[in-house]
């Protein structure tokens, strides 16, 4: 009697740096869905310093959001969210890629989005009400290509710049700039420094490579 073997895949463990991206790309994800309960507020305002010496500016802001976030209760961060991203009429800040881009109709990000989640076999969530080019949506699709998920490897380098390069960098600097400079802003003020620190380090690293 013969055995059968299932085809096993084995993934070897992510380096620190690459545990870091996703670890970053899943907080800004969560930071940009929902403002963060008092929960989240403590685990961040009790995370240890990034060292000065591998990214001075990302250092710097996290600092800033650290220090923030132990200033910040949830109800104040829930009325600042509503105010930035919901509010009676047209937010203060859109936080959608789309309305940065320029691009309509046929050509929306939201349709290139859908053919790209389709071809990478990403579900979209059945209880998601948020179009697909959402900012949050857009970073933990860059979570998953970096860290993977249960049954998925992490995707190639070429393959996380290119998603990067077509997704999220046409938009994001723009939002990240007008959410900086909203009036309404506070805590938010810190996580777009924050947000806008690590993807110039994406940026420059995926550039170098």
């Amino acid at each position: 009697m013969e055995a059968l073997a299932a085809k096993v895949a084995i993934h070897r463990p992510l380096p620190a740096e690459e545990v870091a991206r996703a670890d970053f790309y899943a907080l800004l994800a969560r930071l940009f869905h929902a403002a963060p309960d008092g929960r989240l507020l403590a685990q961040i305002a009790a995370a240890p310093p990034i060292p000065d010496e591998g990214d001075p500016a990302l250092a710097r802001a996290w600092r800033d959001l650290v220090a923030a976030s132990g200033a910040m209760d949830g109800d104040a961060a829930a009325e600042e969210y509503e105010a930035l991203f919901a509010g009676i009429g047209r937010a203060a800040v859109s936080i959608y890629a789309g309305f940065y881009a320029g691009a309509m109709a046929i050509d929306h990000p939201r349709v290139r989005l859908q053919a790209e989640l389709a071809r990478l076999g990403l579900a979209r969530r059945e209880d998601a009400t948020e179009p697909e080019d959402h900012f949050a949506a857009l970073f933990d699709m860059m979570r998953v290509l970096v860290g993977g998920s249960a049954g998925r490897a992490p995707a190639a380098l070429e393959e996380q710049r290119r998603v990067f390069d077509e997704h999220v960098r046409p938009g994001v600097g723009k939002f990240l700039a007008a959410l900086e400079h909203a009036g309404q802003a506070n805590y938010y003020r810190r996580i777009a420094a924050f947000a806008a620190a690590f993807v110039a380090l994406e940026i420059e690293s995926f550039d170098l490579d």
